[in-house]
């Protein structure tokens, strides 16, 4: 006689995992939340009060490699709230407020300890952002995962009026780009930092060049959420564009929400880049452009303004704590003769 337990998914280890994270997703119930977690589906009522054209925007993302961080330092508690974060942002940059948050935890082994550190992560940041934390699913796979490996997906769901959408349509040549400082590496380009670093340094390591952070700090620093800021902006009507630094570093990015008649010029020089990326450029002798298409390098998230409204607009970044640097212009195409 085989058991489930004995062919590699421990069912009570499941059942423990969730009753330990129940009330950590209750505390971050909202208003429009109509079902407590165990229904076979998430139930929400927006408030559509003041609203003339209600659109949802959804985004779905992982946190990468950066899960093999965790793994090896066996630090859970971050990579949670990465994920919320990178999820928010993205659905904040289109002008939205997000109003609800699921996940997906696949992991070859369920540790019970794991798994509420993990969710306890996606409450911490889902709590920040205002967002529920409707539901979710833990897998336990033991022949998709191998030893100490697990996988985290998160999809949010926002809501903004259709009129209120940041398109980036009207960016127009002579605007200016404001950059508003990474918490380091973010969710992105952790497997080339990874390839560089770990051939030189486990992750207790204390290089002097990251001024006394460990390895392990430097790389498993939460990915931060923008939202205040680009709420702050979107309601001041301030925001042209909004581009959140993810994969494909500033140039890709920005190239999403400039039009194609104009190009972002980015001055590299403008702020002092955190020394995780030195450190990983000078070990790895990685190429300049290969820093700038992997790398926030520093700016998690860069608005574009109108010229006339940049010092407004540093003026209403810094009255809520944010170092904002001005970074750059956007410029016409030269057309081909």
């Amino acid at each position: 006689m085989t058991t489930y337990k004995e062919a590699g998914v421990d069912v009570e280890a499941g059942e423990e995992a969730v009753d330990r994270i129940r009330s950590r997703v209750q505390d971050t119930f909202t208003p429009g939340v109509l079902a407590d977690i165990g229904a076979f589906g998430s139930f929400f009522e927006p408030d559509l009060e003041g609203m003339d054209e209600p659109v949802l925007v959804s985004s779905i993302d992982g946190v990468g490699t950066k899960l093999k961080v965790a793994s090896r330092a066996r630090r859970y508690d971050t990579v949670g709230q990465d994920l919320v974060n990178h999820c928010v942002n993205d659905v904040a940059v289109c002008g939205a407020r997000p109003l609800y948050f699921l996940d997906y935890y696949g992991v070859g082994t369920l540790e019970p300890d794991t798994a509420e550190a993990v969710v306890e992560g996606f409450a911490t940041a889902c709590k920040e952002n205002e967002c529920a934390l409707v539901g979710g699913e833990i897998a336990e796979m033991p022949d998709v995962y191998g030893e100490g490996d697990f996988d985290l997906v998160g999809t949010v769901v926002g809501l903004v009026d259709k009129g209120e959408i940041v398109t980036g349509d009207d960016v127009a040549p002579g605007d200016v780009l404001l950059g508003l400082p990474s918490t380091g590496i973010h969710t992105n380009g952790y497997t080339l930092a990874r390839t560089v670093l770990f051939d030189e340094y486990t992750v207790d390591d204390c290089p002097p060049e990251l001024d006394g952070a460990s390895v392990e700090e430097a790389l498993l620093r939460v990915h931060r959420s923008y939202l205040d800021p680009i709420r702050a902006l979107v309601e001041a009507d301030l925001a042209q564009g909004l581009a959140h630094v993810t994969g494909g570093g500033l140039p890709n990015n920005l190239r999403r929400v400039v039009p194609e008649a104009c190009t972002a010029a980015v001055d590299y020089d403008a702020w002092e880049r955190p020394s995780i990326f030195s450190l990983i450029q000078e070990l790895g002798d990685v190429p300049e452009e290969d820093m700038r298409q992997t790398f926030n390098l520093g700016i998690g998230m860069v608005v574009v303004v109108r010229a006339d409204d940049a010092s407004r607009a540093i003026d209403q970044l810094e009255s809520i704590g944010e170092s904002p640097i001005q970074m750059g212009w956007i410029e016409a195409v030269e057309e081909s003769p």
